[in-house]
């Protein structure tokens, strides 16, 4: 019994599952304006169980596909992957099943889903393969987010909205900005081994304008999608309140680059926390 825990928590550390916070608000909010309102049950728990494994499914691949990466970067070394606590085999195991998951999870929710499955699959696996040759991969990392709300969407109504594109847009510049400032912790180990980010090829100051610049479209893309899904007062209020988190993530990165992970995870952990409960009061 033991070992089978032990076992769960390397996989756990390996796909960093508390990190399912920055995914799981966005699918719900596209759920719930979707149905103006509560969804039910059965979709709660379909969607919560395929945002778990199609999240599983690109972490597995990522760091599967980075062991050769990350067993030189000291940030990353002690990674369960990359130590011998998770051994190739299970990680093979472990991506199968929950991309098998998935998509027999998306089989029971709609046709839709179903159909889009696969080629979801295919963008939650690209990332990884991204940044070996091109620096758009932080992009490619907040489309796999972004896909999140559109997700929700298709569960409830069976289609995808524009006001959907919209909030999916902006989840991906939120996303792209955030790992933008973290993937400064790692430029020179970048710049080193040829692999390809906006900090290894731009630097940090041009890094830190992009990022910004990114989180300003975020709030745009996220009032467009206020405007266009017709919200209130609550939604608003989630608009504002991001605005100052992400300017405050912007102030802790520039006055200490060691607070990124305090910027990355708890303040970026919060937002998405509060715009969903924020929405929460919206529809209800």
């Amino acid at each position: 019994m033991n070992n089978i825990k032990t076992k769960l928590a390397n996989l756990s550390e390996m796909v960093m599952f508390k990190h399912s916070i920055f995914s799981l608000p966005f699918i719900f909010i596209g759920m719930l304006v979707a149905s103006d309102g509560w969804f039910g049950w059965r979709l709660f728990i379909l969607g919560t169980v395929s945002a778990i494994t199609a999240r599983n499914f690109a972490m597995g691949v990522n760091r599967y596909l980075d062991r050769d990466i990350d067993i030189l970067n000291p940030r990353t070394k002690d990674r369960p992957s990359v130590d011998g606590r998770v051994s190739d085999l299970t990680m093979q195991v472990f991506i199968i099943i929950n991309g098998l998951l998935f998509v027999y999870i998306a089989y029971f929710i709609n046709s839709l889903a179903f159909k889009l499955s696969f080629p979801i699959l295919v963008i939650l696996g690209a990332y990884t393969l991204f940044k070996r040759f091109s620096s758009m991969a932080h992009l490619i990392l907040g489309l796999t987010l972004g896909l999140a709300p559109i997700a929700g969407v298709v569960a409830v109504s069976g289609e995808i909205t524009i006001w959907s594109l919209y909030l999916a847009g902006g989840v991906l510049f939120w996303v792209a900005g955030f790992d933008l400032l973290y993937s400064l912790q790692d430029i020179e180990f970048d710049k080193k081994h040829g692999l390809h980010s906006i900090p290894s090829q731009f630097g940090a100051k041009k890094t830190m304008l992009i990022a910004k610049l990114f989180h300003i479209m975020t709030i745009l893309f996220w009032t467009i999608f206020i405007i266009n899904a017709e919200l209130g007062i609550w939604a608003y209020t989630a608009l504002f309140l991001s605005a100052i988190m992400l300017t405050y993530e912007h102030y802790l990165v520039n006055k200490d680059f060691t607070k990124i992970d305090k910027a990355f995870f708890t303040v970026n952990g919060y937002l998405g926390i509060m715009f969903l409960i924020l929405i929460i009061l919206e529809v209800m």
